[in-house]
C-alpha cells in the first residue's frame, strides 16, 4: 500500500494519497538547489524569526495536529499533544540559540594569521522519517538545519501522509519560503534517485536497522554524509528500590508509552534477584488490569493499538518464538479480539539466548524481565546487545548506579532516571543503533561545512 491514513483503532483506510511522479521529484531537486542560494544568504537572525513563528504555530495548533497523529498511527491523544508541544520547544530552542551555537570558533594566531573555524550550511538535504513520532522526528532534523541555512526534502512514512502535509503547510504559513522545505510522497526507487542527485549533500534517516543499512550504502556510493538513528533495546537496570511495587508501576508506564513503539523504550528490564519476584508480580498486576481503548479518548487504564497489521504480526511472532525457546509469558501475549491493531500488554520472563527476542528489538507493549544476582552480571547482560541507544540504572545507592551507568555501551546513559530528554540535549546511539547526533548543540554540527578561514593581518 502507498501513502495513506489508516486508522489503527479500526484498521480502516480513511484517505489515500498519490505517489509523486518522477517529474515532481526532479522538480523538487531543482527547487531545493535554487531555494538554497537565497535561504542560506539570509541573515541567521531572519531565519530565527521564521523558526520562532513555526514554534508558535505548533503551540497554537497542538490539539489539531495531535488529532491527526492519533488517527494515523494510534498515539493516545494526550501523548500526541505532548509531542507537538515538544516540537515547539525544539524549533524555539534553535531559533533562540542557533546563532550562538554556530558562531565562528577562534583558533590561535599563527605568525600574524588569524585562524577561524566557520560553520556554514552545505545545501540540500534529504530526511527519511518514521511513523512513531510523526512530528518530533521531523523537528529534530529540520529545525537545526533550517536555522543553519540548509534546505530540506522530506520523505515521511507511508502511514503518516496527513501529518507530513500538515507539517509542510505549517512551515510555509510561518514564512519558510517555498522550496526550502518540501514534502514528497516518494517511492523507494525515487528515494534512491534523490540520494544520488548532485543537489543533495546529506541524508538523515530515523528508522529500522535494515532501512539504515540500505540508505547508508546508497549514500556512501555517492559520497553523501548520513546521520542514522536506528533501533534500540535499551537496558533498564534496577539494583535496589525503596518501593518495588512503585518501581514496577513506573517501569510499565514507561514501557507502554506510545504503545511501546519508541526506540529508547525500556525494552529489557534487568532486576536484582532479591527484588525480582515482587517486581514481576507487581508488573503483571499492573498489566493485567489494562483494557483496550480508543486512543482519541485517552482514557486512563486503557492501552492503544500498535501502528499496523504488520506490526501486530511481527510482534506476535517474536512473542511466540520466545515461548517456544523457553520463555514464560506471564501476562498478555495475544491479540485483542476487536477491530484494529491491539496487542495485549505483555510481560515475559526467563528469556533465553536462543530466542529472537534476546537480540531483536520488540517494538510494542512487551516488557522483558531478566533476573541477575550481581552488579557484574547486570552489566554483562546490559551490554550483550547489538544495539547501543540508551540505558538506565536505578539504585538507592547513587554511587553504585553511577558506577554501572558509566560502563553502559550506549549513546545516552541515565542514573535514577529514564531517557532524560530536552531540545538542548543530544540524542543518538552507538553500535547498530546508528551514528551521528540530533538535538542540542551537536544537532547543528552534523550537516555543516566546518570551514577553516584564515586572515593575514600583518
Amino acid at each position: 500500500m502507498g501513502f495513506r491514513t489508516q486508522n489503527p483503532s479500526t484498521g480502516v483506510i480513511e484517505r489515500e494519497f498519490d505517489n509523486a511522479t518522477d517529474e515532481q521529484i526532479e522538480q523538487a531537486l531543482t527547487t531545493t538547489e535554487q531555494a538554497y542560494r537565497a535561504w542560506s544568504a539570509r541573515p541567521m537572525s531572519e531565519r530565527g524569526t521564521i523558526l520562532q513563528r513555526v514554534a508558535d504555530l505548533f503551540d497554537e495548533r497542538a490539539e489539531d495536529l495531535a488529532a491527526i497523529a492519533t488517527r494515523e498511527m494510534g498515539k493516545p491523544l494526550r501523548e500526541a499533544v505532548g509531542e507537538v508541544k515538544y516540537v515547539a520547544q525544539i524549533f524555539r530552542y534553535y531559533a533562540t540559540e542557533g546563532e550562538e551555537l554556530s558562531k565562528d570558533q577562534e583558533l590561535r594566531n599563527i605568525d600574524g594569521t588569524r585562524c577561524l573555524i566557520q560553520r556554514r550550511p552545505v545545501g540540500g538535504l534529504l530526511g527519511i522519517m518514521p511513523w512513531n513520532f510523526p512530528y518530533y522526528q521531523v523537528a529534530r532534523f529540520a529545525a537545526p538545519n533550517l536555522m543553519l541555512g540548509n534546505t530540506i526534502i522530506l520523505k515521511h512514512a507511508e502511514i503518516c501522509a496527513a501529518s507530513a502535509l500538515a507539517i509542510a503547510e505549517l512551515l510555509h504559513e510561518a514564512g519558510v519560503p517555498e522550496g526550502v522545505y518540501q514534502n514528497v510522497f516518494a517511492t523507494h526507487e525515487q528515494v534512491s534517485t534523490i540520494i544520488a542527485a548532485p543537489q543533495i549533500q546529506g541524508v538523515s534517516l530515523t528508522g529500522s536497522e535494515r532501512a539504515g543499512a540500505i540508505v547508508a550504502e546508497q549514500a556512501g556510493r555517492h559520497l553523501k554524509k548520513v546521520v542514522l538513528e536506528l533501533g534500540g533495546s535499551d537496558p533498564y537496570i534496577i539494583l535496589s528500590s525503596d518501593d518495588v511495587a512503585k518501581s514496577a508501576k513506573t517501569a510499565l508506564r514507561t514501557r507502554l508509552s506510545n504503545a511501546g513503539q519508541a526506540c529508547t523504550s525500556n525494552k529489557r528490564m534487568i532486576v536484582m534477584e532479591d527484588i525480582y519476584d515482587e517486581f514481576v508480580e507487581s508488573l503483571v498486576a499492573e498489566a493485567e488490569v489494562l483494557t483496550a481503548g480508543d486512543p482519541a479518548a485517552s482514557e486512563r487504564g486503557t492501552y492503544p493499538p500498535v501502528s499496523s497489521e504488520s506490526a501486530v504480526e511481527g510482534l506476535l511472532s517474536q512473542i511466540a518464538d520466545a515461548a517456544q525457546n523457553g520463555a514464560t509469558i506471564r501476562v498478555g501475549g495475544q491479540r485483542e479480539a476487536r477491530d484494529g491493531y491491539y496487542v495485549q500488554p505483555t510481560v515475559i520472563t526467563d528469556i533465553t539466548p536462543a530466542a529472537r527476542a534476546y537480540q531483536e528489538e520488540l517494538f510494542g507493549p512487551v516488557a522483558m524481565v531478566y533476573k541477575v544476582s550481581s552488579e557484574e552480571e547486570a552489566l554483562t547482560l546490559a551490554n550483550d546487545s547489538a544495539y547501543g541507544l540508551g540505558g538506565s540504572v536505578f539504585s538507592t545507592d547513587v554511587e553504585q548506579a553511577t558506577r554501572l551507568a558509566e560502563q553502559l555501551e550506549v549513546g545516552m546513559s541515565h542514573v535514577n532516571g529514564y531517557n532524560t530528554s530536552g531540545a538542548d540535549l543530544p540524542f543518538g546511539g552507538v553500535k547498530r543503533s546508528g551514528y551521528g547526533r540530533e538535538l542540542g548543540p551537536l544537532g547543528m554540527d552534523e550537516f555543516v561545512n566546518k570551514r577553516l578561514f584564515t586572515i593575514r593581518e600583518s
